[in-house]
């Protein structure tokens, strides 16, 4: 792709560092925000500056937020007795948007991988075993991605807290198997949680 501008060339290729972005998007991306007021496009990098340097994650879920404690955390009609456990923030965002769960979530940020190097220390499963065991738990709900990767991590979680008094469930397969949670429609993630099941009892 030949380029007039260094400049423009310079943008594209930001632009398409970004995932799912090819060059001819990006260039359209770019163009796109030649034609606008300057003003807009600030607003645009500055939108984008700030996320980078002012965005917190909550230091009860670890959840993406503005303040140390997220909106969901602080929420009192919220059932903190109620732990659902996820690998990132879109499976929050996905859950959140079937309005089907009340309680309080754990973002993991990464599942058990071997093959890519990923262990259980390398992710929030720590601070899950230390909320579990100050006893304000009474189900936890492993709401991981239904591959082998979610399987290996629900397994190491459920024997991490197995002699903690809380239920352990995880979401009904209606979720197929293999797929990643953050895909699922609305309707069946909904289902899948309101027709949870216990670990023990999954397959």
């Amino acid at each position: 792709m030949n380029f007039s501008s260094k400049l423009l060339e310079n943008a594209v290729n930001e632009l398409a560092s970004l995932p799912g972005v090819g060059k001819k998007t990006a260039l359209r991306f770019a163009l796109h925000l030649l034609k606008q007021e300057t003003s807009e496009v600030e607003k645009f990098g500055n939108a984008i500056i700030k996320l980078s340097t002012q965005i917190k994650h909550c230091k009860n879920c670890h959840n993406i937020s503005d303040s140390e404690v997220c909106e969901i955390c602080l929420n009192p009609n919220r059932d903190n007795s109620l732990l659902c456990v996820v690998e990132d923030v879109r499976d929050v965002m996905a859950i959140e948007n079937t309005m089907q769960f009340k309680g309080l979530y754990h973002i993991l940020g990464g599942i058990i991988s071997p093959m890519d190097g990923i262990g259980p220390s390398d992710i929030n499963i720590e601070s899950l075993v230390k909320k579990i065991a100050e006893g304000q738990v009474s189900e936890v709900i492993l709401a991981l991605s239904a591959n082998m990767e979610g399987d290996t991590t629900n397994f190491y979680i459920n024997k991490r807290i197995k002699e903690f008094n809380v239920n352990v469930s995880t979401i009904a397969r209606g979720i197929s198997v293999g797929s990643d949670l953050e895909y699922a429609d609305e309707i069946t993630l909904g289902r899948s949680i309101i027709n949870r099941v216990p670990y023990e009892k999954r397959i």
